[in-house]
Formats: C-alpha cells, structure tokens, sequence
C-alpha cells in the first residue's frame, strides 16, 4: 500500500472518511492544579541502548505472526498548507491534509514506512499502541530520531488487529498536523458490521495562535490565561490550554465533515483521539453505542449514549444507523467547546454548529465498564514483580514527573517473562492519560480482577489505577502521560528489560 493525498478512502464494506482541517482565534491557558515533585533519585536514564538488545528484539521479533506480505509507505514529514473547513492555515504534516494517509495492514503482514525528514528540526515516528519491535518504536534512544534532510525506513510487524495512530515524538511536534490513522484488520474476523467510519479528534493551535512551542514556552514561564471550568468526569481541571478550534477529521464545526449511509446498517465507528491536552466526550445525536474495543481489543460489549476520551485513547463501537441527518459530537470536556462530524442517511438539515444532543449527558463510558473478552483476555496470572509509578508535577515551575522528572529519574526495571503488576499513583491536582509503549495491559478493579486490555488509561487526581502488564517485548519503553506539554516537561519515565 502507498501514500495517498485523497481525504476518502472507500474499502469494500469499510469507509474512512478524512478531510481538510480548519482553525481559529488565540489559545488561552486554563488552570491546572499541582502538589510538591519529590526530589529526584540518584540514578539517571541511560543515554544509549543497552548492550544485547539486537538479540533479544530479534527473537521477539521471530515470535510474531509473520503472513510475508509488506505494506510500504512513504511519509514526508514536512511544513503544508491545509484548508480546515474556511480556514487555511500552515503547519507540520505528513500531506496537505489533516490526518494524514491512512495506513491499513493485516495481522501478520510487515510495515516499511520510508520518512523523509523535510522539517527544520528531527523528527520521529511513533506507532502508537503497537506492540512492535523496541528499535522500530520510533523514540530515541531505542530509535534515533532522523535529522532535517535525512530519510529513515521504519520495518516492523504488526501482531495484533486494532485501531492505532501514529505521531512524532520529538519535542512538541504531536501538538501539530502531524499524525494518522493507523489500522490492523483482522482477515478471520466476521464481518459483523456494513461500513465503517475512522473519526480522529484533535485540538488545533497550529497556525492560528501560539505555536506548540510558545505554548510550552509560556507555561514554563507560569504564563497562563485561566479559562475552561473544572470537569465531574476529569475530577477537577481539564488541562492546561484553551485552544481556538476542536477537530473531527480536520474539519472545525461549521464546515463539518459527513459520512453518508443508509438507514439501518450497522456502522463501525473507529474513534481516535489525536488531541494534545484535551479529554473529548462523544456521542452521536439520536443513537446508542455499543462498545465493542478499547485500545484495539475486544470487549464484551456494552451500550453506552457517550464515551470519555483522554489523549491517545481509542474506542471502537457500533450503531446502527437511523434515518436522517446527525451530529457526531465531540465534546471539548470542560473547555467549553466542541467539534462534530455528520451522519447522513436521508433527507433532513444539520443543527447548528453549536448543537449538544441529549446523549451527551446520559450514560457515559468509562475505562472501569469494560472487560476484555475470554480470547483478549491478558494471560496473567500473578505478579512476580509489583511496580509503583508516582505521578508529580509542579504548575507553578512547570515540572511534572513519574518517580521524579526525566531523565533524572530510575527506570522501572522487569526481567523478561515475568508477570507484574503497576500501580500508577496520581499525587496531583490534574488527571493524566498514561501511556506504555510496546505493550497492552489489562486495567485491574478493586478486587484485583482484570478488565479492558489498554495501552494509555486515564488516572484521576488523587487516584490510583492498578495494571497488570506481562514482560514479552523486551527493550527500553517509554512510559509516559500523553499530555504532550507534560510529557515534554518531563512526566515520563522507562519500563526496561532484556532478561
């Protein structure tokens, strides 16, 4: 498969619908709560590979499912000029539209994705919720990031069917038009629905306010513009900027992006939240959803009228389509705006841009009502090694951390094979999504049971999440909280193993 510039792809009994984006007014800073970073440990991050990875990322690499077959891409990374719905606008992206190209892939079969580096500045890949190879993960230093002028080809297979993305991991750069849609189908599984709709959310700055990189640059100063009210679902604050435009497939609410089908088809919706500091609430006006994934996995299915959203997370669901015009809305949760899509099926008028429909504060989906099915179930039994990750941070300095800011913090260490489990300790005022690459992991209840298979889960302000995490992809993995501006201001750490 190749790049395509087109914003549709049609597929069969699948449709992914991806268009032009658009932007608006200046980006506020909303309020954030903090508490006291620890001081940092003695040890540091390493700074290099350890010696004796290639082997064991070899034979980890051997243990995959392998169909022979490879989809090629090639991705330039480069500055663009997209049409956001009215509003054009420059920024970073890997085409002239926002998202980028769809990739689409089986289990089994092998990504080649050439990426030219026409930026200014490095860049990187990042295959998000993968569980690839450690040296094609795309994050230094397990993956150096490529320098302006040069091209590198990311080679990996892919194990598992799902709904993924990919971003850079370089800097700020995710806070850009620099990402896509990434999907593993499944050849054996039934085809239980009749289209399909990839819905990719996104908070947009770039081109229209402050700069990714001003941004971060004022918050470091505790430069902020308090905005935005505090969240029931998000415990409190519901991040750290206000932005001046909330996406759906690149499109601002009064220039909506439409997904046409008839009326009673079973749809399945993929939806991806792109965003850099926004939690997105979604509901489609005038139908229920039932859940059917999360972070690519089955689960038993539940029927929700919305779903919560952190960063990075992704849901898949099916509806069955009902007769008219409907808003998909995608609720900036807690800043006081939105973004929408329509569903088309037959005659009828979209609402106004503004429209918030009904389901939006009806049951809402959370992480803690779902459970993976008895065949995604992760094969844990019980934990040879149990981990704590301490969630700092420090609004006022702009430092945040887990186990203190990297890099000057312990790497999370493991020994390959064993089973452990990680509890991620929320001692702030601000909830975090936190994401592990490399690997799945199944969140666990109060009573140790385990439930959805995730790779990024949200964690509340003063709350703890307990995961249960099995060592089979040996390298050096990042973990960190997919709030861009935090991550980049050092919430992160690592989750090493080779042995």
């Amino acid at each position: 498969m190749g790049e395509s510039g087109s914003p549709h792809w049609q597929l069969s009994r699948r449709a992914f619908l991806a268009s032009s984006a658009a932007a608006g007014a200046g980006v506020a800073l909303a309020a954030c709560g903090h508490s006291s970073a620890p001081a940092p440990p003695l040890q540091t991050q390493p700074t290099a590979v350890p010696t004796g990875l290639t082997a064991a990322i070899d034979a980890a690499e051997a243990a995959r499912p392998h169909t022979g077959k490879t989809v090629t891409v090639a991705l330039n990374p480069r500055p663009v000029t997209v049409d956001l719905g009215g509003r054009v606008v420059n920024t970073r992206g890997y085409a002239d539209t926002v998202p980028g190209p769809l990739i689409r892939a089986n289990v089994g079969d092998q990504i080649e994705a050439t990426v030219t580096n026409k930026l200014d500045g490095p860049t990187s890949v990042h295959w998000h919720g993968i569980a690839l190879r450690n040296n094609m993960d795309g994050v230094e230093p397990a993956t150096a990031d490529i320098p302006p002028g040069d091209t590198f080809t990311y080679k990996f297979s892919v194990p598992d069917a799902g709904t993924y993305w990919a971003h850079p991991h370089t800097g700020v750069n995710a806070d850009t038009g620099l990402y896509l849609p990434l999907i593993v189908d499944d050849p054996k599984a039934p085809a239980d629905y009749d289209a399909e709709w990839i819905v990719v959310l996104d908070d947009w700055t770039d081109g229209v306010g402050k700069s990714p990189e001003q941004i971060y640059d004022d918050l470091r100063k505790g430069v902020m513009n308090m905005g935005g009210d505090t969240s029931q679902l998000l415990g409190g604050d519901p991040g750290d900027v206000i932005y001046p435009y909330y996406l759906v497939n690149g499109r601002i609410p009064e220039a909506p992006t439409t997904f046409t089908a008839k009326p009673g088809q079973r749809i399945r919706l993929r939806i991806i939240n792109a965003g850099a500091d926004t939690a997105f609430r979604v509901a489609l006006a005038g139908h229920r959803m039932t859940v059917t994934h999360t972070d690519g996995f089955p689960v038993v299915p539940v029927e929700v009228d919305a779903l919560l959203l952190g960063m990075a997370e992704r849901y898949d669901v099916i509806v069955t389509a009902g007769d008219g015009v409907f808003p998909l809305v995608a609720l900036a949760e807690g800043k006081n705006a939105l973004a929408r899509a329509l569903l088309t099926t037959g005659a009828g008028s979209a609402p106004e841009p503004g429209f918030q429909p009904p389901e939006l504060n009806g049951r809402i989906g959370t992480v803690d009502m779902f459970t993976a099915t008895p065949e995604a179930r992760l094969a844990f039994t019980k934990a040879d090694a149990e981990l704590t990750a301490d969630l700092s941070g420090d609004m006022m300095t702009y430092q945040w951390g887990v186990n203190g800011s990297y890099p000057k913090n312990q790497p999370l260490t493991i020994k390959q094979g064993q089973q452990a489990t990680m509890t991620f300790a929320n001692k702030t005022t601000m909830w975090h999504p936190m994401h592990l690459h490399g690997h799945t992991f199944a969140v666990m209840n109060d009573n140790g049971e385990l439930g959805a298979r995730k790779d990024t889960v949200i964690v509340l302000p003063r709350q703890s999440v307990r995961i249960a995490i099995l060592a089979d992809n040996p390298g050096y993995w990042p973990l960190h909280c997919h709030n861009t501006y935090h991550a980049e201001a050092g919430m992160m750490s690592t989750f090493d193993y080779l042995n």
